[in-house]
């Protein structure tokens, strides 16, 4: 009877193998401890689902306004991590160096000969205590938890200087991947991900 059992086991082992993939498994279960909040997880919202022709020329830039909970994020932060997500999907990709504000930031785009500019901006973030010198230094149980932040993207066609898409990330850190991380830790997969949404395919 032992042997019926484990030759039960074994043959639902290999039909669950069969199918799903091991990379779709490995999203599953990222995606659940995710929202379980044992691992980075975010969420992305945007009304519309507007995408862009890969060879679009796209400006990237940041403003000024600086995260409330944690003034001391790096100041154009948003715009580097976006301009590294850009690249792995658009071929031609320009970031500003520095903050700049809406106008500015048209201008440059428009001096860059760009199709589209990806306005972010760094609206909130909250660095919780992730190590001892953290703790050394705020001694707050409050400060206690998971880091989480919130990105406004905003992307404005450059010529005609008309809003055409719009998107928020909420995302947050897992306890298990809490230890010295901060809230800029947490950008690049979802930005990743609202660039693969972009591009048109």
């Amino acid at each position: 009877m032992r042997w019926i059992w484990r030759c039960l086991v074994v043959l639902g082992a290999v039909m669950l193998a069969g199918c799903v993939s091991p990379s779709d498994m490995q999203k599953t279960s990222r995606h659940y401890l995710g929202d379980m909040g044992a691992m980075n997880h975010y969420r992305l919202e945007r009304p519309a689902n507007w995408t862009l022709q890969p060879d679009s020329r796209l400006y990237i830039a940041q403003g000024h306004f600086l995260p409330v909970d944690n003034p001391y994020a790096r100041p154009n932060v948003v715009a580097e991590e976006a301009f590294y997500a850009a690249v792995n999907v658009f071929p031609r990709v320009r970031r500003a160096e520095n903050p700049l504000g809406l106008e500015q930031a048209l201008a440059e785009a428009q001096s860059h000969y760009a199709d589209y500019l990806l306005y972010t901006r760094f609206a909130r973030a909250k660095d919780a205590v992730g190590s001892s010198e953290h703790w050394s230094v705020s001694r707050q149980f409050r400060d206690l938890g998971t880091d989480r932040a919130i990105l406004q993207m905003t992307l404005f066609e450059v010529n005609s200087g008309r809003q055409v898409d719009y998107a928020v990330i909420h995302t947050r850190g897992g306890f298990l991947q809490f230890y010295q991380q901060k809230p800029e830790d947490l950008l690049r997969r979802p930005l990743d991900d609202y660039m693969n949404r972009l591009i048109a395919r």
